[in-house]
């Protein structure tokens, strides 16, 4: 799109583009709105310089995503590469590693489901704040909360993978068949 098809989709004058392309002037900040619509990306892309598209167009659930708020707490999910803020922070996805001798899985049969234990403290200020259990076509979660216990139950239905997310440590997961 050149400066004048922009300057003409959001009903402006192509020297308004021009100069805040070139870092003559800035763009009025009622116009951000316009600027980032008019391609099609949202003001957050707009702002970094980078459009974020997903790839995962045949949502496979293991290409899934996690976010977690360093504020709040919240957890996000989503099924591929997406642009997210919570209380005024851009979340960068989760990276998970692999688990470690503090964070280590005890998976048991009970009944038709596994019921999985995290030996691992559950204070105000450390503890696991989900588990989730995800192949090609489910995603399941269980959110535990601190003083509680951190296990929870799990159908799972052939390969995949558990993650589990310390509010210390990050991510981390683990391959179950």
């Amino acid at each position: 799109m050149t400066q004048a098809e922009l300057a003409n989709k959001i009903d402006v004058n192509s020297k308004t583009i021009f100069k805040s392309e070139t870092a003559k002037g800035l763009p009025d900040i009622s116009l951000i709105e316009p600027l980032s619509s008019a391609p099609g990306v949202s003001v957050m892309e707009l702002m970094k310089g980078d459009a974020v598209i997903n790839q995962n167009t045949s949502a496979n659930l293991l290409r899934s995503k996690l976010y977690v708020c360093p504020i709040c707490g919240n957890v996000i999910h989503s099924m591929g590469d997406t642009v997210i803020s919570c209380c005024g922070v851009s979340l960068p996805a989760l990276e998970a590693e692999p688990l470690d001798e503090h964070h280590e899985i005890q998976i048991e049969q009970a009944e038709d489901e596994q019921f999985i234990t995290v030996h691992h403290p559950m204070t105000k200020s450390h503890y696991i704040s989900f588990l989730a259990y995800v192949t090609s076509n489910k995603f399941q979660m269980v959110k535990l909360y601190p003083e509680g216990n951190a296990e929870c139950r799990f159908r799972f239905q052939g390969r995949g993978y558990l993650y589990c997310y310390c509010n210390h440590h990050g991510l981390m997961m683990q391959q179950v068949r």
